[in-house]
Protein backbone atom coordinates (compact mmCIF):
# COMPACT_ATOMS: atom_id res chain seq x y z
CA UNK A 1 0.00 0.00 0.00
CA UNK A 2 1.49 3.32 -1.14
CA UNK A 3 0.10 6.30 0.78
CA UNK A 4 2.36 8.85 -0.91
CA UNK A 5 1.13 11.07 -3.70
CA UNK A 6 2.40 10.15 -7.17
CA UNK A 7 5.03 12.39 -8.70
CA UNK A 8 2.61 14.13 -11.09
CA UNK A 9 0.32 15.15 -8.21
CA UNK A 10 3.28 16.34 -6.12
CA UNK A 11 4.54 18.49 -8.97
CA UNK A 12 1.10 19.98 -9.57
CA UNK A 13 0.74 20.69 -5.85
CA UNK A 14 3.99 22.64 -5.89
CA UNK A 15 3.00 24.70 -8.93
CA UNK A 16 -0.50 25.46 -7.67
CA UNK A 17 0.85 26.34 -4.22
CA UNK A 18 3.26 28.86 -5.76
CA UNK A 19 0.47 30.36 -7.85
CA UNK A 20 -1.86 30.61 -4.86
CA UNK A 21 0.75 32.31 -2.69
CA UNK A 22 2.11 34.65 -5.36
CA UNK A 23 -1.01 35.45 -7.41
CA UNK A 24 -4.07 34.79 -5.23
CA UNK A 25 -2.97 35.75 -1.72
CA UNK A 26 -2.10 39.39 -2.55
CA UNK A 27 -5.60 40.09 -3.94
CA UNK A 28 -7.81 37.72 -1.92
CA UNK A 29 -8.83 40.24 0.75
CA UNK A 30 -9.68 42.93 -1.82
CA UNK A 31 -11.66 40.52 -3.99
CA UNK A 32 -13.65 39.42 -0.94
CA UNK A 33 -14.21 42.99 0.30
CA UNK A 34 -15.28 44.36 -3.09
CA UNK A 35 -17.13 41.18 -4.12
CA UNK A 36 -15.26 41.26 -7.42
CA UNK A 37 -15.19 38.17 -9.63
CA UNK A 38 -11.56 37.02 -10.20
CA UNK A 39 -11.53 37.24 -13.99
CA UNK A 40 -7.75 37.63 -14.29
CA UNK A 41 -7.04 34.68 -12.03
CA UNK A 42 -9.51 32.48 -13.90
CA UNK A 43 -7.87 33.42 -17.19
CA UNK A 44 -4.44 32.52 -15.83
CA UNK A 45 -5.70 29.22 -14.45
CA UNK A 46 -7.22 28.48 -17.83
CA UNK A 47 -3.91 29.16 -19.56
CA UNK A 48 -2.19 26.82 -17.10
CA UNK A 49 -4.70 24.07 -17.90
CA UNK A 50 -6.29 23.96 -14.45
CA UNK A 51 -9.86 24.62 -15.59
CA UNK A 52 -9.95 21.21 -17.26
CA UNK A 53 -7.59 19.04 -15.20
CA UNK A 54 -9.49 15.71 -15.18
CA UNK A 55 -10.64 15.74 -18.80
CA UNK A 56 -8.83 14.11 -21.76
CA UNK A 57 -6.46 16.09 -23.93
CA UNK A 58 -8.41 15.19 -27.06
CA UNK A 59 -11.35 17.31 -25.87
CA UNK A 60 -9.15 20.18 -24.69
CA UNK A 61 -8.51 19.03 -21.13
CA UNK A 62 -5.21 18.46 -19.35
CA UNK A 63 -5.50 14.68 -19.26
CA UNK A 64 -5.04 14.65 -15.51
CA UNK A 65 -6.54 12.59 -12.72
CA UNK A 66 -9.20 13.20 -10.11
CA UNK A 67 -6.42 13.05 -7.53
CA UNK A 68 -4.52 15.83 -9.28
CA UNK A 69 -7.72 17.84 -9.45
CA UNK A 70 -8.35 17.35 -5.71
CA UNK A 71 -4.81 18.44 -4.89
CA UNK A 72 -5.18 21.60 -7.00
CA UNK A 73 -8.50 22.48 -5.33
CA UNK A 74 -6.96 21.87 -1.91
CA UNK A 75 -4.03 24.21 -2.56
CA UNK A 76 -6.21 27.00 -3.96
CA UNK A 77 -8.62 26.80 -1.01
CA UNK A 78 -5.68 26.91 1.38
CA UNK A 79 -5.42 30.56 0.31
CA UNK A 80 -8.89 31.57 -0.93
CA UNK A 81 -12.21 29.74 -1.22
CA UNK A 82 -13.82 32.05 -3.78
CA UNK A 83 -11.17 31.32 -6.39
CA UNK A 84 -11.27 27.63 -5.52
CA UNK A 85 -15.05 27.26 -5.78
CA UNK A 86 -15.04 29.03 -9.14
CA UNK A 87 -12.68 26.40 -10.52
CA UNK A 88 -14.28 23.56 -8.55
CA UNK A 89 -17.89 24.24 -9.56
CA UNK A 90 -16.86 24.87 -13.16
CA UNK A 91 -15.09 21.51 -13.31
CA UNK A 92 -17.41 19.27 -11.29
CA UNK A 93 -20.76 20.85 -12.10
CA UNK A 94 -20.22 22.82 -15.30
CA UNK A 95 -17.94 20.65 -17.40
CA UNK A 96 -18.41 17.16 -15.95
CA UNK A 97 -22.06 16.80 -17.13
CA UNK A 98 -21.04 17.58 -20.71
CA UNK A 99 -18.17 15.10 -20.58
CA UNK A 100 -20.22 12.34 -18.94
CA UNK A 101 -23.51 12.68 -20.79
CA UNK A 102 -23.04 14.92 -23.81
CA UNK A 103 -23.20 13.58 -27.35
CA UNK A 104 -20.32 14.05 -29.78
CA UNK A 105 -21.70 17.32 -31.12
CA UNK A 106 -22.23 18.79 -27.65
CA UNK A 107 -18.74 17.78 -26.55
CA UNK A 108 -17.13 19.20 -29.67
CA UNK A 109 -18.98 22.50 -29.29
CA UNK A 110 -18.59 23.06 -25.56
CA UNK A 111 -15.63 21.19 -24.06
CA UNK A 112 -12.70 23.05 -25.71
CA UNK A 113 -13.79 26.44 -24.36
CA UNK A 114 -14.77 24.97 -20.98
CA UNK A 115 -11.50 23.12 -20.46
CA UNK A 116 -9.50 26.20 -21.48
CA UNK A 117 -11.43 28.44 -19.10
CA UNK A 118 -12.57 30.69 -21.93
CA UNK A 119 -16.14 29.87 -20.91
CA UNK A 120 -17.57 28.88 -17.54
CA UNK A 121 -20.16 26.17 -17.13
CA UNK A 122 -22.88 25.97 -14.49
CA UNK A 123 -25.33 23.34 -13.25
CA UNK A 124 -28.88 24.27 -12.23
CA UNK A 125 -30.42 21.75 -9.86
CA UNK A 126 -31.49 23.60 -6.71
CA UNK A 127 -34.89 25.31 -6.63
CA UNK A 128 -37.02 26.90 -3.88
CA UNK A 129 -38.58 23.46 -3.24
CA UNK A 130 -35.80 21.22 -4.54
CA UNK A 131 -32.61 21.37 -2.50
CA UNK A 132 -31.89 18.32 -0.39
CA UNK A 133 -35.14 16.98 -1.88
CA UNK A 134 -33.48 17.03 -5.28
CA UNK A 135 -36.22 15.08 -7.03
CA UNK A 136 -38.88 17.68 -6.28
CA UNK A 137 -38.09 19.71 -9.41
CA UNK A 138 -40.76 22.19 -10.50
CA UNK A 139 -39.07 23.69 -13.56
CA UNK A 140 -40.79 22.32 -16.67
CA UNK A 141 -39.72 21.85 -20.26
CA UNK A 142 -42.19 21.08 -23.04
CA UNK A 143 -41.12 19.69 -26.42
CA UNK A 144 -42.99 20.83 -29.51
CA UNK A 145 -41.88 20.96 -33.13
CA UNK A 146 -38.26 20.25 -32.26
CA UNK A 147 -38.01 22.95 -29.57
CA UNK A 148 -37.93 22.75 -25.78
CA UNK A 149 -39.77 25.57 -23.99
CA UNK A 150 -38.61 26.03 -20.40
CA UNK A 151 -40.37 27.72 -17.49
CA UNK A 152 -39.22 27.80 -13.90
CA UNK A 153 -36.59 29.05 -11.46
CA UNK A 154 -33.30 27.89 -10.00
CA UNK A 155 -31.42 29.23 -6.99
CA UNK A 156 -27.93 29.22 -5.46
CA UNK A 157 -26.33 28.62 -8.87
CA UNK A 158 -22.56 29.17 -9.22
CA UNK A 159 -20.83 30.63 -12.31
CA UNK A 160 -24.01 31.32 -14.31
CA UNK A 161 -23.92 35.12 -14.43
CA UNK A 162 -20.35 36.17 -15.24
CA UNK A 163 -19.14 37.81 -18.43
CA UNK A 164 -17.59 34.50 -19.48
CA UNK A 165 -20.45 32.18 -18.49
CA UNK A 166 -21.28 29.95 -21.44
CA UNK A 167 -24.16 27.74 -20.42
CA UNK A 168 -26.12 26.20 -17.60
CA UNK A 169 -27.26 22.56 -17.64
CA UNK A 170 -30.58 22.43 -15.79
CA UNK A 171 -32.90 19.76 -14.48
CA UNK A 172 -36.50 20.02 -15.65
CA UNK A 173 -39.66 17.94 -15.65
CA UNK A 174 -40.18 16.83 -19.24
CA UNK A 175 -43.17 14.52 -18.75
CA UNK A 176 -44.48 11.71 -16.57
CA UNK A 177 -43.97 7.95 -16.29
CA UNK A 178 -45.43 5.06 -14.32
CA UNK A 179 -43.01 3.32 -11.96
CA UNK A 180 -42.89 -0.37 -11.07
CA UNK A 181 -45.47 0.14 -8.32
CA UNK A 182 -47.96 1.79 -10.68
CA UNK A 183 -47.33 5.30 -9.36
CA UNK A 184 -47.21 8.31 -11.66
CA UNK A 185 -43.86 10.02 -11.30
CA UNK A 186 -42.28 13.10 -12.90
CA UNK A 187 -39.89 12.45 -15.77
CA UNK A 188 -36.76 14.53 -15.07
CA UNK A 189 -34.29 15.38 -17.83
CA UNK A 190 -31.28 17.66 -18.19
CA UNK A 191 -31.13 20.43 -20.78
CA UNK A 192 -28.30 22.71 -21.90
CA UNK A 193 -29.30 26.38 -21.91
CA UNK A 194 -26.74 28.78 -23.42
CA UNK A 195 -26.28 32.20 -21.85
CA UNK A 196 -28.08 34.81 -23.90
CA UNK A 197 -31.04 32.55 -24.68
CA UNK A 198 -34.18 34.75 -24.80
CA UNK A 199 -36.37 34.07 -21.77
CA UNK A 200 -33.42 32.92 -19.64
CA UNK A 201 -32.26 35.53 -17.13
CA UNK A 202 -29.56 35.18 -14.47
CA UNK A 203 -30.78 37.15 -11.45
CA UNK A 204 -29.06 39.62 -9.15
CA UNK A 205 -26.12 38.09 -7.22
CA UNK A 206 -26.84 37.06 -3.64
CA UNK A 207 -25.44 38.90 -0.65
CA UNK A 208 -23.58 36.06 1.03
CA UNK A 209 -21.81 35.30 4.29
CA UNK A 210 -18.76 34.05 2.41
CA UNK A 211 -17.42 33.12 -1.02
CA UNK A 212 -17.93 36.80 -1.80
CA UNK A 213 -15.74 36.83 -4.91
CA UNK A 214 -17.56 33.91 -6.51
CA UNK A 215 -20.67 34.26 -8.66
CA UNK A 216 -23.85 32.90 -7.05
CA UNK A 217 -27.35 33.93 -8.13
CA UNK A 218 -30.88 32.76 -8.94
CA UNK A 219 -31.94 31.95 -12.50
CA UNK A 220 -35.33 32.39 -14.14
CA UNK A 221 -36.78 30.78 -17.26
CA UNK A 222 -39.89 32.27 -18.85
CA UNK A 223 -40.64 30.65 -22.18
CA UNK A 224 -36.92 30.09 -22.83
CA UNK A 225 -36.52 28.03 -26.01
CA UNK A 226 -33.65 25.71 -26.89
CA UNK A 227 -33.37 23.14 -29.72
CA UNK A 228 -34.38 19.53 -29.15
CA UNK A 229 -30.68 18.63 -29.53
CA UNK A 230 -29.88 20.45 -26.28
CA UNK A 231 -31.21 17.50 -24.31
CA UNK A 232 -28.26 16.21 -22.25
CA UNK A 233 -28.21 12.43 -22.30
CA UNK A 234 -31.38 10.36 -22.62
CA UNK A 235 -34.78 11.84 -21.91
CA UNK A 236 -35.86 10.90 -18.40
CA UNK A 237 -32.29 10.23 -17.29
CA UNK A 238 -31.93 13.44 -15.33
CA UNK A 239 -32.21 12.02 -11.81
CA UNK A 240 -29.53 9.38 -12.33
CA UNK A 241 -27.36 11.92 -14.08
CA UNK A 242 -27.38 14.54 -11.36
CA UNK A 243 -26.84 11.94 -8.64
CA UNK A 244 -23.69 10.84 -10.47
CA UNK A 245 -22.64 14.46 -10.94
CA UNK A 246 -23.09 15.18 -7.22
CA UNK A 247 -21.09 12.08 -6.27
CA UNK A 248 -18.11 13.35 -8.25
CA UNK A 249 -18.63 16.91 -7.10
CA UNK A 250 -18.34 15.88 -3.45
CA UNK A 251 -14.70 15.03 -3.98
CA UNK A 252 -14.02 18.60 -5.07
CA UNK A 253 -15.94 20.12 -2.17
CA UNK A 254 -14.22 17.73 0.24
CA UNK A 255 -10.89 18.93 -1.11
CA UNK A 256 -12.05 22.48 -0.42
CA UNK A 257 -12.83 21.62 3.20
CA UNK A 258 -9.42 20.03 3.54
CA UNK A 259 -7.67 23.01 2.01
CA UNK A 260 -9.53 25.55 4.12
CA UNK A 261 -8.70 23.63 7.31
CA UNK A 262 -5.04 23.47 6.29
CA UNK A 263 -5.01 27.19 5.53
CA UNK A 264 -6.54 27.92 8.92
CA UNK A 265 -3.84 25.83 10.58
CA UNK A 266 -1.13 27.60 8.58
CA UNK A 267 -2.36 30.99 9.75
CA UNK A 268 -2.90 29.87 13.35
CA UNK A 269 0.57 28.34 13.67
CA UNK A 270 2.29 31.38 12.14
CA UNK A 271 0.38 33.75 14.40
CA UNK A 272 1.05 31.68 17.52
CA UNK A 273 4.78 31.82 16.86
CA UNK A 274 4.80 35.58 16.23
CA UNK A 275 2.32 36.83 18.85
CA UNK A 276 3.98 37.64 22.17
CA UNK A 277 2.11 37.64 25.48
CA UNK A 278 3.25 37.14 29.07
CA UNK A 279 6.87 37.45 28.06
CA UNK A 280 7.02 35.24 24.96
CA UNK A 281 5.24 33.73 21.96
CA UNK A 282 1.83 32.23 22.74
CA UNK A 283 2.93 29.08 20.91
CA UNK A 284 4.66 27.98 24.11
CA UNK A 285 1.36 27.69 25.98
CA UNK A 286 -0.12 24.24 26.39
CA UNK A 287 -3.65 25.30 25.46
CA UNK A 288 -2.46 26.74 22.14
CA UNK A 289 -0.32 23.69 21.48
CA UNK A 290 -3.29 21.39 22.11
CA UNK A 291 -5.41 23.26 19.58
CA UNK A 292 -2.64 23.12 16.98
CA UNK A 293 -2.04 19.41 17.63
CA UNK A 294 -5.71 18.51 17.30
CA UNK A 295 -6.10 20.52 14.10
CA UNK A 296 -3.00 18.96 12.51
CA UNK A 297 -4.08 15.44 13.40
CA UNK A 298 -7.64 15.84 12.12
CA UNK A 299 -6.40 17.43 8.90
CA UNK A 300 -4.03 14.57 8.17
CA UNK A 301 -6.77 12.00 8.76
CA UNK A 302 -9.15 13.94 6.51
CA UNK A 303 -6.51 14.21 3.80
CA UNK A 304 -6.25 10.43 3.56
CA UNK A 305 -10.03 10.18 3.18
CA UNK A 306 -10.19 12.79 0.42
CA UNK A 307 -7.30 11.26 -1.51
CA UNK A 308 -8.82 7.78 -1.18
CA UNK A 309 -12.11 8.98 -2.67
CA UNK A 310 -10.22 10.53 -5.60
CA UNK A 311 -8.08 7.42 -6.08
CA UNK A 312 -11.13 5.17 -6.09
CA UNK A 313 -12.75 7.29 -8.80
CA UNK A 314 -9.57 7.22 -10.88
CA UNK A 315 -9.45 3.43 -10.53
CA UNK A 316 -13.02 3.12 -11.80
CA UNK A 317 -14.21 1.73 -8.49
CA UNK A 318 -17.29 2.72 -6.48
CA UNK A 319 -16.40 5.93 -4.64
CA UNK A 320 -19.83 7.19 -3.56
CA UNK A 321 -19.56 6.17 0.10
CA UNK A 322 -16.00 7.43 0.51
CA UNK A 323 -16.83 10.73 -1.20
CA UNK A 324 -19.78 11.26 1.13
CA UNK A 325 -17.61 10.44 4.15
CA UNK A 326 -14.87 12.78 2.96
CA UNK A 327 -17.35 15.58 2.34
CA UNK A 328 -18.97 15.14 5.77
CA UNK A 329 -15.62 14.99 7.54
CA UNK A 330 -13.93 17.92 5.84
CA UNK A 331 -16.90 20.29 5.97
CA UNK A 332 -17.14 19.92 9.73
CA UNK A 333 -13.37 20.10 10.06
CA UNK A 334 -13.21 23.34 8.07
CA UNK A 335 -15.73 24.94 10.43
CA UNK A 336 -13.89 23.71 13.54
CA UNK A 337 -10.40 24.54 12.31
CA UNK A 338 -11.32 28.05 11.21
CA UNK A 339 -13.06 28.65 14.54
CA UNK A 340 -9.98 27.51 16.44
CA UNK A 341 -7.76 29.67 14.22
CA UNK A 342 -9.88 32.72 15.04
CA UNK A 343 -9.71 31.83 18.73
CA UNK A 344 -5.92 31.58 18.61
CA UNK A 345 -5.79 35.00 16.95
CA UNK A 346 -7.98 36.46 19.70
CA UNK A 347 -9.46 39.85 18.85
CA UNK A 348 -7.35 40.09 15.71
CA UNK A 349 -9.11 37.02 14.35
CA UNK A 350 -12.33 39.05 14.26
CA UNK A 351 -10.72 41.64 11.98
CA UNK A 352 -11.09 41.36 8.21
CA UNK A 353 -7.40 42.17 7.72
CA UNK A 354 -6.57 38.66 8.90
CA UNK A 355 -7.31 35.75 6.52
CA UNK A 356 -8.79 33.61 9.32
CA UNK A 357 -11.77 35.96 9.50
CA UNK A 358 -12.53 35.23 5.84
CA UNK A 359 -11.84 31.53 6.35
CA UNK A 360 -14.36 31.45 9.20
CA UNK A 361 -17.07 33.01 7.01
CA UNK A 362 -16.24 30.79 4.05
CA UNK A 363 -16.24 27.53 6.01
CA UNK A 364 -19.91 27.11 6.89
CA UNK A 365 -21.18 26.60 3.35
CA UNK A 366 -19.02 23.48 3.12
CA UNK A 367 -21.49 21.73 5.44
CA UNK A 368 -24.39 22.72 3.15
CA UNK A 369 -23.40 22.85 -0.53
CA UNK A 370 -23.15 19.73 -2.69
CA UNK A 371 -25.43 17.95 -0.22
CA UNK A 372 -25.90 18.96 3.42
CA UNK A 373 -24.27 17.08 6.28
CA UNK A 374 -27.64 15.46 6.89
CA UNK A 375 -27.78 14.18 3.31
CA UNK A 376 -24.24 12.80 3.64
CA UNK A 377 -25.25 11.02 6.83
CA UNK A 378 -28.20 9.52 4.98
CA UNK A 379 -25.96 8.34 2.12
CA UNK A 380 -23.40 6.88 4.51
CA UNK A 381 -25.90 5.15 6.80
CA UNK A 382 -27.74 3.59 3.87
CA UNK A 383 -24.47 2.13 2.59
CA UNK A 384 -23.41 0.84 5.99
CA UNK A 385 -26.83 -0.64 6.81
CA UNK A 386 -27.49 -2.16 3.39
Amino acid sequence: MDLDLPEDALELRKVVREFAVQEVAPVAEELDRTKAFPYELVAKMGELGWMGIPFPEEVGGSGGTTLQYAVAVEELTRIDSSVAITMCAHTSLGTQPIWLFGDDAQKAELLPDLCAGRKLGAFGLTEPEAGSDAGNVKTRATLQDGTWTIDGTKQFITNAGTDISGHVAITAVTGEFTDAKGRTRPEISNLIVPNGTPGYEPGVPYRKMGWNASDTRPLSFAGAEVPEGNLLGPRGGGFKQFMKILDGGRIGVAAMGLGLAQGALDEAAAYAKSRNAFGGPIARFGQIQAKIADMATEIEAARLLVYRAAALKDAGRDFSLTAAQAKLKTGRLAVKASEEAVQIHGGYGYMEEYPVCRFYRDAKILTIGEGTDEVQQMVISRAVLA
